[in-house]
């Protein structure tokens, strides 16, 4: 790992900020693959940028070599994600870059993907090129955490969805949960669902609400409707289901995570009831936890809670978590909370 040094490391972090910006361009366009952002900066301090496209088309890159022409020629090009030295869809990205006549390339982090791993900085280096690879890593860890736990783990990044009162009830007594929270929550909800490749949900749910699990009213930044993620039933669906079509799947949640992952499955959101959330919670299996609370009380035992299950016991044994995140939206509030990296367990994918 190259490492610059005094004003010139400050510099790569600032321009790395923008360069991380623009990769949120590819988020709803490029999954399975990374969304990466690029930047080029130029000797005369121009810049030109560029997200990864849908599967197949070009990535960062390109489109930031394609939009800066022959401007590269001693150029400083920023990259949020190691590039890639293999044909696969596409040509190598190091070969263009090598092409383009770029003399120095800003990596934040290296990809992990068993095709890569270092050897497109390795290509790059053997090329002449200078390469400094760290400047807003710890930003794009955050970034390309479901990429990066694929590539790692093999399995899906999971995250667990769940809306509930503040009193921690996600449905009234007779079962009716429709709706706990508000307009902006439901909307967030949709964006969360197209970032995702997958979802979840249980054959109880699918029965008692019927719901479509479809993408509804989200738009990628080209303007087109982001793909609809496998829908994924634990159980079996009535035939007349609006799920459908859908899959249907019988047995450890931690093999369906294995079989999720085998297929390309980079980021799998669970979207409940009860039984399912504490299937995943319970094995350690929950990577990211999204809790849409809204300003409401049920106000006694019988509402239905987050979980079913048997939970921590004694205080000793109660699940720790950071909060990476609180929004306020409309009337409610989400909260993305971590688990704590003492929390792991033999079976969890973290």
């Amino acid at each position: 790992m190259a490492v610059a040094g005094g004003n010139n490391m400050v510099d790569h972090e600032r321009v790395m900020a923008r360069v991380i910006a623009r990769a949120e361009h590819s988020r709803l366009l490029a999954p399975p693959n990374p969304w990466v952002g690029c930047v080029i900066v130029t000797t005369d301090g121009i810049s030109y940028e560029g997200a990864t496209q849908r599967p197949g088309g070009p990535h960062a890159e390109r489109m930031a070599i394609e939009a800066a022409g022959s401007r590269t020629k001693g150029a400083t090009l920023y990259t949020t994600l190691e590039p890639c030295g293999h044909h696969g869809l596409t040509g190598p990205c190091t070969d263009a870059i090598i092409d383009s006549g770029v003399v120095e390339v800003v990596v934040a982090l290296e990809d992990p993907d068993s095709n890569v791993r270092g050897s497109g900085v390795a290509r790059l280096r053997s090329a002449g090129i200078e390469v400094t690879v760290g400047p807003g890593a710890s930003l794009v860890e955050r970034q390309l955490a479901p990429y990066l736990h694929h590539r790692r783990t093999g399995r899906p990044y999971v995250v667990l969805k769940m809306a509930s009162t503040l009193d921690g009830r996600t449905a009234a007594a007779d079962g009716s949960s429709q709706w706990i929270t508000g307009e902006a929550a439901r909307a967030d909800v949709q964006r969360l669902r197209a970032e995702s490749d997958a979802i979840v949900v249980g054959a109880g749910t699918v029965r008692a609400d019927n719901p479509r699990l479809t993408v509804r009213n989200v738009l990628a930044s080209d303007g087109t409707v982001p793909r609809e993620p496998l829908r994924v039933v634990l159980g079996a669906a009535p035939p007349d289901a609006a799920i459908f079509p859908c899959a249907e799947y019988s047995g450890p949640v931690g093999e369906l995570l294995d079989q999720l992952g085998a297929q390309g499955i980079v980021q799998l959101m669970v979207e409940g009831g009860a039984m399912v959330a504490g299937s995943f919670h319970q094995a350690g299996l929950v990577d990211r936890y999204v809790l849409y609370m809204a300003p409401a009380l049920v106000g006694g035992a019988d509402g239905l809670p987050m979980f079913s299950g048997s939970g921590a016991s004694t205080m000793d044994e109660l699940f720790r978590g950071e909060i990476d995140q609180l929004v306020k939206l409309g009337n409610d509030v989400r909260i993305d909370l971590c688990p704590m990296p003492d929390s792991l367990t033999e079976e969890g994918s973290r």
